[in-house]
């Protein structure tokens, strides 16, 4: 990676520092480090965060990979998996190339409950090290704000 990305929230919501997201595996960074959205009310398109290809696309999950090998995931929820799909319109599909801002998935928030789930929207750069991204100090996103950048490897 040679130049600075920009990661861009993907839908409206308040920024959480990812240490906050319900679920060990994201607050302890261990799948990368990035950010949660705790996501405002109501129906949202979820948009992709960076430019590149749609390398994985479920329901409740997907990931960019940039052009630059960094894969961006953004995750709709806290063990939304178990709704097996049912509040998630999928608009988009494995290869497909995308812009930033390309919408991918549909879903309404309010309506996602359930034992051990939650709506938090963690955003992800995959295998880097904790830490290695610069977070934005904004409380409150739209879609297409600034969450996070990388900077280039050292």
């Amino acid at each position: 990676m040679t130049t600075t990305i920009d990661v861009l929230a993907p839908c409206p919501g308040r920024l959480l520092p990812i240490e906050k997201t319900p679920d060990p595996v994201f607050a302890g960074e261990m799948l990368g480090p990035g950010v949660a959205i705790d996501p405002e009310p109501g129906p949202t398109t979820v948009v992709a965060p960076i430019a590149g290809t749609l390398v994985a696309v479920h329901p409740h999950a997907f990931v960019v990979l940039g052009p630059d090998g960094v894969g961006v995931l953004t995750h709709l929820g806290i063990n939304t998996v178990k709704l097996e799909g049912a509040p998630f319109e999928v608009l988009a599909a494995k290869g497909d190339a995308v812009e930033a801002g390309t919408p991918v998935v549909r879903w309404d928030p309010s309506t996602v409950s359930g034992d051990s789930i939650s709506t938090v929207v963690p955003v992800v750069v995959m295998d880097r090290k904790p830490g290695t991204v610069v977070i934005s100090e904004a409380d409150d996103v739209v879609t297409g704000d600034v969450i996070f950048s990388l900077p280039p490897l050292a």
